[in-house]
């Protein structure tokens, strides 16, 4: 009897070290639930701060928030040291750890970054203009259809309802994505390939934008 409860915690085990996917970078770990309890504290002050700022002034929101966050060390720290003063004990300052962290940001990160950033600037001005002068005729055709269905998103929706969406579909989607991968990727594909069906027919009902490539 002991033996088998062995092999069964010993496979139990085995099948809940499978089922954990690997650490994939911070931000990805958050994203997919991977510590329920941070991506919790994540996602719910981000939507506290987002819901905050659509009643709001972002001035408002900035000082209200940190002013919570003031009171709330001021408090621990007076804590801390009436608890010292009690127990007659020489721990320092409660934040000391912190207090000594660097958080100075490394010049090569920061150069790093803003070449990445400045070559997605001049890769999406080269799009737009290529775009927008129509260097091609179906691409602009789907530029302007899709700008023509943001119109109807903007007067659905402002700025900041967006970002509230956004940040939601962020952290539940990839979530979802993961646990019903395979039926996705089949409604996905099916549906790639009739887009593909009606891009193919609209290229070859125009005639102008074949003679283009062709030239």
């Amino acid at each position: 009897m002991g033996r088998r409860q062995n092999n069964y915690e010993r496979n139990g085990s085995k099948h809940n070290l499978y089922e954990l996917p690997p650490s994939r970078g911070p931000v990805v770990d958050l994203v997919y639930w991977r510590d329920v309890k941070k991506t919790g504290v994540v996602f719910g002050s981000l939507m506290v701060i987002l819901l905050s700022l659509a009643y709001l002034s972002l001035i408002s929101v900035v000082a209200y928030t940190s002013l919570a966050v003031l009171t709330g060390t001021i408090t621990f720290r007076v804590y801390k040291n009436i608890m010292q003063a009690i127990q007659k004990s020489q721990d320092g300052h409660p934040f000391k750890t912190i207090l000594e962290l660097d958080t100075d940001l490394p010049s090569e990160k920061v150069h790093e970054a803003t070449d990445v950033i400045v070559s997605q600037i001049n890769s999406t001005v080269s799009e737009l203009k290529r775009l927008f002068l129509v260097e091609d005729l179906v691409d602009s055709v789907k530029f302007g259809c899709l700008l023509w269905c943001l119109t109807y998103l903007g007067s659905w929706f402002n700025g900041l309802t967006l970002v509230i969406l956004a940040v939601v579909a962020l952290f539940s989607l990839p979530k979802v994505y993961e646990q019903n991968q395979t039926q996705i990727d089949q409604y996905v594909g099916l549906v790639r390939s009739q887009v593909n069906d009606v891009m193919s027919k609209v290229k070859a009902a125009l005639p102008i934008g074949n003679k283009e490539k062709t030239q």
